[in-house]
């Protein structure tokens, strides 16, 4: 039964990833309601999964460290506080095994990203953004930043093999 409340915490953390991807998308802004879901997850998760207390604290000290390197980020305005408390609790989740491929996977989904805004923000691309909805353009206007929450997401979900709830769900 807990196996199973695992599993099912587990693809919330999928799906609450991949929504904040999706806003960050589309309105360049990750609801701090799904960092704070994820927050709240954990515990239940961790415990469920069959994680101990020394590892949960190692999660906390993980996520914790994660956001004030987080918050330093934001304040030199390297990158937004949604993304900066997205990764916090994604690597809350993932724990210090999985960090070097989540960061890895992050740090290369983030680079093909901006190369493809780039690309989408030419000259070349601007007749066809026109033709596309709302979304679309904001992601080609040049003023605008990286949804860097879709970079996020994809470095966890490759990276979720790799965390102790990898096994949970057969990964």
């Amino acid at each position: 039964m807990l196996a199973l409340l695992a599993a099912a915490l587990v693809l919330c953390f999928l799906a609450l990833v991949l929504s904040a991807a999706f806003s960050d998308a589309v309105t360049f802004t990750i609801p701090n309601w799904i960092s704070l879901a994820l927050l709240a997850l954990f515990p239940v998760a961790g415990l469920a999964a069959g994680l101990s207390l020394p590892t949960l604290g190692l999660h906390l000290a993980l996520g914790f460290g994660a956001l004030v390197v987080g918050a330093g980020m934001f304040a030199m305005r390297w990158v937004g506080g949604g993304d900066a408390k997205l990764i916090a609790a994604v690597l809350l989740w993932l724990g210090l095994p999985a960090m070097p491929q989540f960061l890895i996977a992050t740090a290369m989904t983030g680079g093909s990203l901006a190369i493809t805004l780039l690309m989408l923000r030419s000259e070349q691309f601007r007749a066809l953004v026109a033709l596309g909805p709302r979304w679309v353009s904001r992601l080609a206007d040049s003023n605008e930043g990286i949804p860097y929450g879709v970079a996020i997401a994809v470095g966890a979900l490759f990276a979720i093999s790799a965390s102790p709830f990898g096994a949970v769900v057969g990964l």
